[in-house]
């Protein structure tokens, strides 16, 4: 069934509303920030779902452009900004390919070099805003690899759910292995 074009609009609105709440809960509650990014990333999942993947990336733009303008800490935004954000935009087409194999692969590649650009490009950068444990660069690689993993299986999950819940059976939607 085609969505109107109101219904798109008010689900964007709410899906940016709840991604705003969830990114200042992220900014101002320590210790469960990243837990908060994670659940602000699903609702660019919600937009590709329910409105194609433009209605995603729009959703993400919205998002930083208000984080930035709305939110105390600017610099507790980045991890949104540089992976959680475009995470269900990402995961939509990588999962497009058949081979679950080569999927994990590719996710855990593209998220290595964005951690690498993170931890090595930027760390001079942000050594006095963000707290980066002085691990070798390898161990916080594959340590961050692993999270992707558990992150991934929890994004799945939760859309999962939503689809079932939302979608009911027989809907086709966005398809996540």
């Amino acid at each position: 069934m085609e969505r109107s074009r109101t219904f798109k609009i008010a689900l964007g609105g709410i899906c940016l509303a709840l991604t705003i709440i969830f990114l200042f809960g992220g900014t101002i509650v320590p210790g469960i920030d990243m837990t908060l990014f994670m659940l602000a990333s699903l609702f660019t999942a919600v937009m590709i779902i329910e409105t194609g993947v433009g209605g995603g990336i729009l959703l993400y733009a919205a998002a930083l452009l208000l984080g930035l303008l709305l939110l105390p800490n600017k610099l507790a935004i980045l991890p949104y900004a540089a992976f959680f954000g475009w995470w269900g935009i990402l995961k939509f087409y990588i999962e497009k390919i058949r081979t679950p194999w080569a999927q994990i692969a590719l996710k855990c590649a593209v998220f290595a070099a964005v951690l690498c650009v993170g931890l090595l490009g930027l760390r001079e950068l942000l050594a006095r805003s963000i707290q980066i444990p002085d691990y070798p660069a390898a161990l916080l690689i594959i340590a961050g690899i692993l999270f992707l993993l558990l992150y991934d299986f929890v994004f799945t999950f939760l859309i999962n759910w939503y689809m079932r819940r939302f979608k009911g059976p027989g809907e086709d939607a966005m398809k996540l292995s």
